[in-house]
């Protein structure tokens, strides 16, 4: 698999990633995993965002009565996010989730908007799933989405984003190389400063997808059980033209009575 490097994604982006990805449902996202966090037993308590960016879902959850740990590798995207932290009530870090450090264990861990997908090695996606396992209270869940196979071949790979507003625009660029699974995205910024001329920027970011029985294997490699797969944002289960898709993984490695 070709070398790449996701670690300067979300560096000149994220002073306008809210601004270009206000088609996001989060709100919709968020009543969907509040939704699935109750099915499973978990009504309160500590939960961890993994790849929490500017925070939006964190504050959401956080609203809903859950105290929030928000983890992100960006400084950049948890810069905004703790600019809108201002009671002080979330905890951000900023870490890799391929390493991700906690001081005890969560009730919940949970990660959205295709955050799993730049995990563009197999074992990353174990490990990232081992740490989740270790860090979990007995019989917690994870709760994350991907992009689909699908997706990438069929909507995104080959095509080309842009759009244009006052405050900034851009050029996405994709291409999907369907034998080494990965989608490289292109982006090409143009952002307003404070003199009022515009910027260029570039960044480049990559996304690997996996099927759903690779993301199964993976699960149980990490000592997991992967409780259920959604089509996001309901309860029935994956088509083949489904774009993203939920996955519910428990922990089992401490001997826990599910709720």
């Amino acid at each position: 698999m070709k070398n790449v490097d996701n670690s300067r994604a979300y560096g000149s982006f994220a002073s306008v990633y809210d601004l270009f990805m206000d088609n996001i449902p989060y709100e919709e996202w968020g009543d969907y995993v509040t939704g699935l966090l109750k099915e499973y037993g978990v009504e309160n308590g500590l939960v961890l965002e993994l790849g929490c960016g500017t925070g939006k879902l964190t504050r959401l959850l956080a609203g809903r009565g859950y105290d929030m740990i928000g983890v992100d590798l960006s400084g950049e995207m948890l810069e905004l996010a703790m600019a809108q932290n201002e009671d002080g009530r979330i905890l951000y870090l900023q870490q890799d989730m391929r390493e991700f450090e906690l001081y005890g264990t969560v009730r919940a861990i949970v990660s959205i908007c295709d955050s799993m997908n730049y995990l563009t090695e197999y074992e990353e996606l174990v490990q990232v799933l081992r740490l989740a396992n270790n860090y979990l209270d007995p019989g917690g869940v994870f709760i994350f989405d991907m992009n689909t196979p699908y997706k990438y071949r069929e909507v995104l790979g080959e095509q080309t984003i842009a759009e244009n507003r006052e405050e900034g625009s851009f050029i996405w660029e994709n291409y999907f190389d369907e034998e080494q699974e990965i989608n490289e995205y292109d982006l090409t910024l143009f952002i307003r400063e404070e003199d009022g001329r515009y910027r260029k920027y570039e960044e480049t970011h990559f996304q690997r997808a996996y099927d759903n029985e690779t993301v199964k294997r993976a699960v149980e490699e990490a000592g997991m059980e992967l409780a259920a797969i959604y089509e996001a944002c309901g309860r029935k289960a994956p088509g083949e033209n489904s774009e993203r898709i939920y996955f519910v993984a428990r922990e089992v490695k401490k001997g826990s009575v599910y709720p």
